[in-house]
């Protein structure tokens, strides 16, 4: 099988670039796929393939920018060049562009594959029916939002026809087969980006870290955070730090430079900036807690797997998605009242004060992520291939 991948790819900065990576370090291993080619945007780097491929032929197409009205054309026509059996979408709606006309555009390349007989699935992150757009850094005017939803609608349906759409959690499969009348969506979980040996739960020697990691500064809010410390150091003799991990969201540029000069005097409050994916297991292994200050969710959370995967205790407001996950998935952590700094200050305390509670918060979503392997993800995506090819090769002899 020769298997084509349209994502964002480290060095990228472009959301969900991550998950490409993982995605593809697995398909890699997988004994059925000959050829695994990378439909991603352009970078000034290499990229980073920095995974054993065994047998499997890696090749990389860059051949698409964020913004760019041509990115329809281009990837469909690299697509075609490669002679993929099938392609495999890692999408949200943002996916291709902030501007509103090349993000709709990309979204049409599944419609056109299958118009053009070629197996597709989309894996959509997201669906706007779950999306607050104010906290997001869409709008807060009623009068856009109807707008919005109008078009998020139109192109929910452009989407879904794709071949098949994956969605992470079971909640969303609901939500658009009833609204859409969709046949062809399934529910494929996020899975665990790593499955390391079973960690040590023991802390590093020194200050406990509390830290986040993301794209800050719409519905991912520092300032809750660095305030819930500062008040939490008011309860406590243990010495703790911030770590904020990550950068600011493509729609708020700016956001992390305010905060730090805002917080300049706080005692102990680090920016890392943009984490390399060799840097990622050293900042959770360090950290005491990772904490989710979220006004609201878009999506099924890669950082709470990753938190899984490292052992680690969480922190995250009760709202959306991130409980859906916990119920869905097994995760389980301490809840906050969402934007209440006297409610994350007392969470965190609760965490930092009780080493006992920290470690077995911290063994459950180890097993939690355990569960479910990116390897096992990887599969199911295959076995779904399989069965589009067949439900094809059926239709043709019919």
């Amino acid at each position: 099988m020769k298997l084509a991948l349209v994502t964002a790819f480290p060095p990228s900065k472009v959301t969900l670039n991550e998950y490409g990576y993982h995605l593809a370090k697995n398909f890699a291993r997988k004994e059925e796929i000959e050829e695994l080619i990378l439909i991603t945007d352009e970078t000034v780097e290499e990229k980073q393939l920095d995974f054993d491929s065994g047998n499997t032929k890696i090749t990389v197409k860059e051949c698409w920018k964020f913004n760019s009205y041509k990115n329809i054309y281009s990837i469909y026509r690299s697509i075609r060049e490669s002679q993929a059996d099938a392609v495999l979408f890692n999408l949200q709606f943002m996916k291709f562009g902030d501007k509103k006309i090349p993000a709709a555009l990309g979204l049409f390349l599944p419609l056109l594959l299958r118009l053009k007989g070629i197996p597709n699935i989309v894996l959509l992150h997201n669906i706007l029916e779950q999306v607050d757009l104010g906290n997001a850094g869409f709008t807060d005017n009623k009068f856009l939002k109807r707008i919005f939803n109008s078009i998020g609608t139109l192109l929910t349906r452009v989407i879904l026809k794709a071949d098949t759409v994956a969605l992470t959690i079971g909640k969303y499969v609901e939500i658009i087969q009833e609204k859409y009348s969709a046949s062809n969506i399934i529910q494929i979980p996020h899975g665990s980006f790593e499955t390391p040996a079973e960690p040590d739960f023991n802390l590093p020697a020194g200050p406990k870290k509390i830290m986040t990691f993301g794209k800050f500064g719409t519905y991912k809010r520092v300032e809750i955070l660095i305030e819930a410390v500062i008040k939490l150091r008011k309860t406590t003799s243990e010495e703790v730090e911030i770590v904020i991990a990550g950068t600011d969201s493509p729609n708020t540029p700016g956001y992390l430079a305010e905060m730090r000069e805002k917080y300049k005097n706080v005692k102990g409050l680090h920016f890392t900036g943009y984490v390399q994916e060799e840097d990622v297991p050293k900042i959770f292994g360090e950290s005491t807690v990772v904490v989710f200050p979220y006004t609201s969710t878009t999506g099924s959370s890669g950082v709470l797997h990753q938190a899984g995967s490292y052992g680690k205790a969480v922190v995250m407001p009760s709202l959306g998605d991130l409980a859906l996950l916990v119920e869905e998935e097994g995760y389980t952590g301490e809840f906050f009242k969402p934007g209440n700094v006297d409610s994350l200050a007392h969470s965190l305390g609760k965490i930092i004060k009780d080493d006992l509670y920290r470690r077995r918060i911290g063994e459950v979503n180890y097993k939690a992520a355990c569960s479910l392997p990116m390897e096992k993800v990887t599969q199911l995506y295959l076995e779904e291939f399989k069965n589009i090819t067949n439900s094809k090769l059926n239709l043709r002899y019919t």
